[in-house]
């Protein structure tokens, strides 16, 4: 039978720096899901990549002294290794300085010209140019502050050709009485109202004040503006206007696009439109994703509050980073992020519910059966409800994976672990292995928490492949099997008697709370790490008396003639003036320290510093490589002791 195609992409990355977890909420997303599509059987194509074009990217090239692609180069191979990180499973990764993209976004940027859906004119308007967009004065926040990002807008008058927009408005309206196209419905609705009922402009598609970009390919002095550029990615991804366009005809249109929440009226109005003028299907549907915030907070690096996701998968593995992200949160709306809810969800899910199962159950087979699965002979009062379980939880997982509500598509499997282990406490092995008699009711009870850990194993592949591994490996389980893929869990029963089960390492080790958060806090802290005081060997207050402190005023300061580190100090200790010489030459001029008040060790034993007699010693505090501050006791009488 053939299989049923299936396209995802994520929005294409802006190389502008460190990805945090917020940036890798909805690649990790799609990955997931495109995971769960081949899993079911599906023939998926599965597309990120990114946006390397604009004007902020030339300016920060420049600004590092590096060309375009060096800069590039460099963010991508970092965006890279972080999916290799995650294990995102993307089967094409795009940029948009690729020629394979460049050559067809003229093509299909002529095409529009050539049939009057482009246009030559003037533009003058509010852009932001973190953003890449132009904003209309009635979508500006007050002060022309962007209504994305906050940040100031500048005006820009400058020739451009447009894109008619307008011309799209009546069929968007349309599309949008289809609720399935936007999801979730707070975007739909933002769409509507925002932008929709406001009335759609003609959108500038040109910048001439800049050159880094596609050139129009019949007006050289013009390149071609981001989101046409950006947005096409997903058609010049498969072919689209090239000889080898069969990947085009077999998975456009996309099945699902997710993007992040500040996109989503660019993927969900100006996409469709220009869809809509190449006389080309539009996606089936648009998920725009909610923002993780910090405690509330959205995430920044003025604020301090970032967190990134390479310090969390090296600490805790990529399984739990992933199973959290989309376990924690409801996908489509903002989320909190705090320590204590990542190490409090790994503790109580993973290392409670999921990871105590197994090496119960598999402790118990070691000892009871000899490691060996054992066969199911008799029924107990409570194999039905398990094995009810099993099947609903199977049917959950798969719902609310279509409806992208991941939470509770994990929640499904989860109703499955805690089952298993009331199963458990139910039938209590270990009381049936004291009677000889309830051997074959042990044997039953076993087999069946075999079983029903498959089935878990098999579910939770998707979002945790290591982890699914793992626990096919200590069952015995060959992957890529019968009992490991998604048909095998529609029925209970396939585990054969007589696999041999062995003993693994713990799948997640249960963590101290306190501990952990207090180490993640240090992790992402923008403050440096206070060092521990070093001490030296304790003394009694006996020797500590033998010490002669007392206050002083430096009368006179010298360099030293013959040592460029050195000073030579006068120092006025009541009746009596001292020749004191010190090494804090790099860090004061004799002048500066003329008239300070100090602290003097009097009964030092006189040495010559470099020809020099010094009778004493000034004190300073500071650490190694610091400026050091002369100690004074303020308001103290001249040649007072020090206690």
């Amino acid at each position: 039978m053939q299989k049923k195609n299936f396209y995802v992409t994520t929005p294409i990355y802006y190389p502008s720096g460190k990805l945090h977890i917020g940036h890798t909420y909805t690649t990790v997303a799609a990955d997931v899901l495109a995971r769960f599509k081949r899993f079911q059987g599906y023939d998926v194509k599965f597309l990120t990549g990114t946006d390397e074009h604009g004007e902020k990217i030339q300016k920060t090239a420049i600004k590092e002294g590096k060309t375009e692609i060096e800069f590039l180069d460099e963010q991508i191979a970092a965006i890279k290794r972080l999916w290799e990180k995650l294990d995102i499973s993307y089967d094409d990764f795009i940029r948009t300085t690729e020629p394979r993209h460049t050559k067809i976004i003229q093509k299909i940027f002529t095409k529009l010209y050539e049939q009057g859906d482009i246009y030559k004119g003037e533009y003058e308007g509010r852009y932001c140019t973190p953003c890449e967009s132009f904003w209309t004065e009635s979508q500006l926040l007050e002060g022309n502050k962007c209504p994305d990002c906050g940040r100031d807008t500048y005006v820009v008058k400058e020739e451009s050709y447009f894109f008619r927009l307008s011309k799209y408005e009546d069929r968007l309206k349309e599309l949008f009485k289809d609720d399935s196209f936007c999801s979730p419905m707070s975007s739909r609705n933002e769409m509507v109202s925002n932008f929709l009922n406001k009335g759609l402009e003609d959108l500038s598609v040109t910048r001439t004040s800049f050159d880094w970009g596609i050139k129009v390919p019949f007006d050289e002095k013009h390149v071609i503006y981001v989101w046409i550029d950006a947005l096409c990615n997903y058609i010049t991804a498969l072919g689209y206007m090239t000889e080898n366009d069969e990947e085009f005809k077999k998975y456009w249109p996309a099945n699902i696009q997710l993007v992040g929440k500040e996109i989503v009226r660019f993927h969900t109005i100006i996409w469709p439109a220009l869809l809509m003028a190449l006389d080309l299907p539009i996606p089936n549907k648009v998920f725009g994703n909610g923002w993780i915030l910090f405690d509330e907070d959205k995430m920044s690096k003025s604020k301090g509050n970032v967190v990134y996701p390479e310090p969390l998968i090296d600490k805790y593995g990529v399984d739990a980073f992933k199973y959290f992200l989309l376990r924690e949160f409801s996908f489509g709306q903002d989320a909190s992020y705090t320590n204590r809810k990542f190490i409090s969800r790994i503790n109580s899910d993973l290392a409670n519910d999921l990871g105590n199962l197994v090496s119960r159950t598999v402790a118990m087979v070691e000892k009871y059966c000899d490691a060996t699965i054992p066969e199911a002979k008799v029924a107990t009062d409570f194999d039905k409800q398990l094995i009810e379980q099993a099947k609903e939880s199977r049917e959950i997982f798969e719902t609310e994976m279509d409806k992208l509500q991941y939470h509770e598509a994990i929640e499904g499997i989860w109703k499955l672990v805690r089952r298993t282990n009331k199963y458990i406490d139910e039938t209590e092995p270990w009381v049936l292995a004291k009677d000889e008699s309830k051997k074959e009711v042990l044997d039953t009870v076993l087999y069946n928490l075999c079983e029903s850990i498959r089935i878990i194993a098999s579910l939770i592949s998707p979002i945790m492949e290591i982890t699914s591994n793992k626990i096919f490996d200590t069952l015995g389980i060959e992957k890529n099997s019968e009992l490991t893929n998604w048909e095998g869990t529609a029925t209970f029963g396939l585990l054969k008697a007589g696999i041999k089960v062995k003993k693994s390492e713990v799948l997640f080790p249960r963590l101290d709370v306190e501990k952990e958060v207090e180490e993640l806090e240090e992790l992402f802290s923008d403050k440096p790490k206070e060092k521990p005081l070093v001490h030296k060997e304790e003394i009694t207050i006996d020797d500590f008396d033998k010490i002669e402190l007392r206050t002083g005023i430096i009368e006179k300061c010298e360099k030293h003639p013959k040592a460029d580190k050195l000073l030579v100090f006068q120092v006025k200790i009541g009746p009596e003036t001292r020749q004191i010489v010190s090494g804090v030459a790099q860090w004061y001029k004799p002048e500066d320290l003329v008239g300070k008040e100090v602290t003097v060790v009097c009964n030092l034993k006189p040495v010559k510093l470099r020809g020099i007699n010094s009778e004493g010693m000034l004190l300073f505090a500071g650490e190694d490589g610091e400026q050091l501050i002369p100690m004074c006791a303020k308001g103290a009488k001249n040649g007072s002791t020090v206690r």
